[in-house]
């Protein structure tokens, strides 16, 4: 996505309003999923396996309905620069909907099981400390800023795909320990069920790519009807797309914190520099100023608090 959007602002393509709506409810389902696995994943290692059970039961619900839509379950690609893989299928906004209405249900359930848990208490208060200062010191991003108490939040403070439209709360901690980490994620996939069901109601009718034959491949059947979309089509392939002259840094809010494309284009169709912030290697790094102090055994729930991607980070 992050590239996408890089692009596009470089290359100044303007994307259609249902394939803006679509994308953002792409977003939240997976910043929902990421959440979910973190839940899941964060309990059993403390010791609650229920929760690793409903928590993974609602992600392949969500599975189901990403499968509908790209084909795919795990290895999805849906975003294309100037719009969209494919259009969701027919009903399944409805189905959508009808799993908005019973997911928070979940949520509040785990909710009962752990916030007043003497083991999970024990295990994740006042653990891992960040401060406010120490957070932005070390770059801190996404859930882990926000649980040290910096309401930063990129689809706040810099809107991309009409976030600035849409009405939801960026939840914040108080002390930056493990249990703030819990509670700000958990409420951020409250929020993006909020986020969701106004992107439900506002979906319009309408295509899904922009009608920019530099970027967008015609359609099969004017492919094959038509010259000039059969020189587009060669050109796309076998050229690649120019970009002008330039570069662009694009940040979108990654479920695990700031992830940020940079480009630099010389106007070719290969960039001369591409650039990922990556948010995971970047919050890692705070590991050992977060066990300072504590047990060893503390460090399974600190580690598991940052929720990592080991592939980002070996890259």
């Amino acid at each position: 996505m992050a590239f996408a959007l890089a692009a596009e602002r470089l290359m100044g393509i303007e994307i259609t309003e249902r394939c803006k709506v679509l994308r953002v409810i792409a977003c939240e389902l997976s910043r929902i999923i990421s959440h979910l696995v973190w839940a899941g994943t964060t309990a059993i290692d403390i010791g609650a396996f229920t929760v690793f059970l409903w928590m993974f039961q609602e992600r392949e619900r969500v599975y189901n309905l990403i499968e509908e839509w790209t084909g795919a379950r795990l290895t999805t690609s849906l975003t294309r620069v100037g719009g969209l893989m494919a259009d969701v299928p027919d009903g399944w906004t409805g189905r959508l909907r009808e799993w908005c209405g019973r997911f928070p249900k979940t949520l509040d359930e785990v909710d009962r099981m752990l916030l007043r848990n003497g083991i999970w208490l024990g295990r994740t208060q006042d653990v891992g400390i960040m401060t406010a200062a120490e957070a932005i010191d070390y770059s801190l991003s996404g859930p882990m800023l926000r649980a040290s108490g910096v309401a930063f939040d990129v689809r706040k403070d810099h809107p991309y795909l009409d976030y600035d439209s849409y009405d939801f709360e960026v939840p914040v901690g108080e002390h930056g320990d493990v249990y703030d980490r819990y509670l700000v994620r958990m409420e951020e996939m409250r929020q993006s069920v909020r986020i969701l069901l106004q992107a439900l109601d506002r979906l319009p009718d309408g295509p899904i790519n922009a009608s920019d034959p530099r970027v967008i491949l015609p359609p099969k059947r004017r492919l094959m009807s038509d010259m000039e979309s059969m020189i587009h089509h060669f050109k796309q392939v076998m050229e690649g797309v120019p970009a002008p002259v330039g570069e662009v840094y694009f940040p979108v809010e990654n479920p695990k914190g700031e992830l940020g494309t940079y480009l630099v284009s010389d106007g070719s169709a290969k960039p001369v520099r591409w650039r990922i912030r990556p948010p995971s290697f970047l919050n890692i790094a705070a590991l050992p100023k977060m066990a300072e102090g504590h047990l060893l055994s503390d460090l399974i729930a600190i580690n598991a608090s940052v929720d990592i991607v080991m592939g980002e980070i070996d890259r």
